[in-house]
């Protein structure tokens, strides 16, 4: 019964959402992919509807993609039930929402362990990094195609934050990550769970005092517009985890599953690529609308990397020693 209402739900969001099944020919079979991001310019958003492009043209006449932004089909706390129960094929969610599923993806939340995206690009492409797409296949049934990256994250708030102790009592929105989490309380302030498409709205009516963030999210949500001001902390990467079902793969032929899985690295290494550029076109996007970037002193950046440190401490038996000293050395 769960499952009827879930389709049920899926066909009236999409129909009132205007993304109907009319640009599929007859015969082929549509593949639904879901994600919570909106815009244009979103390295997410791009890199998705490239997918779609290169499917819909190349495997002509047996796939179909249809994407559905935005959280128009389903949000945060929806898509992964939705994924299990065949309502959706593909997911792009962040790497923060994995908690309930693996301790692994841990990894990426930690504070500083990245110094930029290219040291992230790295390390997904390592033997341990790879290893992790395919993490939660046996009790899951999830396998990721690829790593999209989105960008490095920076701290805004009602005020600005030039150093740990000006977000004291402060409430944050984060993402369900007990990393995100511990991170904000080391912080002494207060960390918020909720989904992404409430964020604005939290952030307008005070329930929530900050949010952590990358540019392109920043801008294309207008964050800035219910903010003080942004930092340049560069504390955690924000990363999704380009994914499907085992059953939906298992599903295509070898001839078809092979195709569609080359098409998907593809679009995942010139997302990547390029996704630096949309990063620093988004960052010069916010100052153009009117929005306020803190740069901190070497010296201030330091005492936010202090802080922080403990975290690593707190999740190394859970993430394992050797997967952050993999991902550190990257």
């Amino acid at each position: 019964m769960k499952k009827i209402s879930l389709a049920l739900t899926s066909l009236a969001l999409a129909l009132s959402a205007g993304t109907a099944a009319a640009n599929c020919d007859s015969g082929e079979r549509v593949v639904k992919f879901s994600h919570v991001t909106g815009g244009t310019t979103h390295p997410k958003v791009v890199a998705a509807n490239n997918f779609a492009d290169r499917v819909n043209k190349e495997m002509n006449g047996k796939l179909c993609v249809e994407v559905f932004p935005n959280s128009t089909l389903f949000g945060d706390s929806k898509e992964l039930e939705a994924l299990l129960l065949g309502d959706v094929q593909l997911l792009a969610p962040s790497l923060s929402k994995f908690g309930s599923y693996t301790d692994k993806y841990g990894v990426f939340d930690l504070p500083f362990i990245f110094k930029d995206m290219d040291h992230a690009i790295r390390f997904t492409n390592t033997k341990e990094g790879k290893a992790l797409l395919t993490e939660m296949d046996e009790y899951a049934g999830f396998v990721g195609l690829g790593y999209w990256m989105s960008g490095m994250k920076y701290f805004s708030a009602n005020k600005p934050l030039m150093v740990p102790s000006d977000a004291e009592g402060l409430k944050f929105r984060v993402q369900t990550s007990d990393v995100a989490k511990q991170m904000i309380s080391a912080m002494g302030a207060s960390p918020q769970a909720m989904a992404f498409s409430e964020v604005y709205g939290a952030l307008q009516t005070g329930v929530v005092d900050g949010q952590e963030n990358t540019w392109s999210n920043i801008y294309t949500k207008k964050f800035y517009e219910v903010q003080d001001s942004v930092t340049e902390t560069n504390h955690q990467l924000l990363a999704y985890l380009f994914m499907t079902s085992s059953e939906f793969l298992s599903s295509l032929s070898a001839e078809d599953r092979a195709q569609f899985v080359q098409i998907a690295d593809d679009v995942t290494q010139q997302a990547n690529e390029s996704v630096k550029a949309k990063e620093a076109a988004n960052r010069a996007n916010i100052l153009k609308a009117g929005g306020k970037i803190n740069s901190l002193t070497p010296e201030q950046r330091q005492q936010w990397v202090d802080t922080m440190a403990p975290v690593w401490t707190q999740f190394e038996s859970y993430i394992g020693k050797d997967l952050i000293k993999a991902a550190a050395g990257a």
